[in-house]
């Protein structure tokens, strides 16, 4: 008489804990992948944006120099190293 169970050899169940154990893992490389994804994006977003803000600074400053050489005059300009360069 059977008591309504499922009778498993033990390869089968071995092949069932191995397949689970498979799944689970691929699950969890899948989160890590997304994660570190993610975060590569989110560090080149920082990088860029910072790079963007020293740009910025720069042509601020050249632009200030640019000005003051203009107010002062050739007599007075600021040392060479100071001076604007054109762009290329």
């Amino acid at each position: 008489m059977s008591d309504g169970r499922d009778h498993l050899t033990r390869g089968e169940i071995a092949k069932d804990a191995l397949q689970a154990g498979a799944e689970a893992a691929a699950h969890t490389v899948g989160e890590v992948a997304t994660i570190v994804t993610r975060a590569v994006g989110e560090v080149a977003s920082a990088v860029g944006g910072f790079a963007t803000e020293i740009f910025e600074i720069r042509d601020s400053s050249r632009r200030a120099l640019a000005d003051q050489v203009e107010e002062l005059g050739d007599d007075e300009a600021p040392p060479a190293s100071l001076e604007v360069q054109p762009e290329a």
